[in-house]
Parts: structure tokens; sequence; C-alpha cells
């Protein structure tokens, strides 16, 4: 089952919202599908939805050499909001993340896809590739980590790595 992911105007919606309501049926589901359900909350713009389900310490780690990744690492749900989110959306326009698989072990989460975009600044599109690897405790997220094509991104933002 593929789930896409589509960032629009994530900018407009990431400041003063880091409380969400959690549902019974997320608290009985398993990490994997926490994740699935979180790429879905995101693709439909319910950043306060994501941003609940983060531990109030939580760790978030973009690769590299990418261009929200110069920040790391991003400690707390709004500081991953303003760094990474708003970011992807004043920066990327039609944004998606296209999950292709999540290996569901426990504790540790990880969910394999493609990012597709066109960059605002150069124009160019973004079809990379991307690993991201989830901790939870407690059925919250407390460290996230991506793995992606740095080289790509690079040529596409016109960043060199």
């Amino acid at each position: 089952m593929r789930t896409v992911v589509r960032v629009g105007l994530i900018s407009l919606l990431v400041f003063g919202c880091a409380t969400a309501d959690h549902t019974s049926a997320t608290a009985t589901a398993s990490n994997g599908q926490r994740v699935r359900a979180l790429y879905d909350a995101f693709g439909r713009g319910e950043i306060p939805t994501v941003l609940a389900a983060f531990d109030p310490e939580i760790v978030w780690m973009e690769a590299e050499s990418t261009p929200v990744g110069d920040l790391n690492p991003y400690k707390g749900p709004q500081a991953v909001a303003q760094g990474v989110f708003s970011r992807i959306g004043q920066d990327w326009d039609n944004f998606r993340v296209n999950v292709e698989q999540i290996i569901d072990g426990g504790d540790k989460v990880a969910a394999i896809g493609r990012y597709a975009a066109t960059n605002k600044k150069t124009g160019l599109p973004l079809n990379a590739q991307f690993v991201h690897v989830w901790w939870f405790r407690n059925g919250k997220v407390v460290r996230f980590q991506q793995y992606t094509d740095t080289a790509q991104f690079a040529r596409v933002t016109g960043v060199p790595r």
C-alpha cells in the first residue's frame, strides 16, 4: 500500500499548533500504524495532529547536507514545525512524500519511499529516495532520522553539499 503525502501551505499551518487530541484508536495502534497515520495527517495538512504525536523532547534529524539539515538537531515539536515543516512549504511547490513501504520493528519503524516536488527557486523537479526511521516510547515519537539523496537535493536547490 502506498501513501502519498502532499505539502502545500504548510508555513500557514505550523505556528501555534502544538496540541491536538488523540483518539482511543491511536492509543491501541501499532507504531507502524501510527507512522502511517502521521504521513496521512501530514498529507492532509493536519500539522497539529502530527505535532501532538511527538514527545515534548523529540530529537529530529534531517539528513546532513540537505537544505533543512543545517540546523540539526531539532529539539521539540515547535522546532520541527518551524525549522522543517515551514521551510518545506517556503522552498517547494507540490511537495509529496510517497511512502512505498513501512517496516514495523516495534519501538523502531522505518518508512521507505520517494520525495517529489519542484524547487521554488530553481524550478527544477525533485524525485529523491528516502528512508525515515522513527523511534517510539510510550506511543510518542521520541526521535526521527531522515536519509535521502543529498546529491540530488544539492543539484535541484542549487546549493552545494
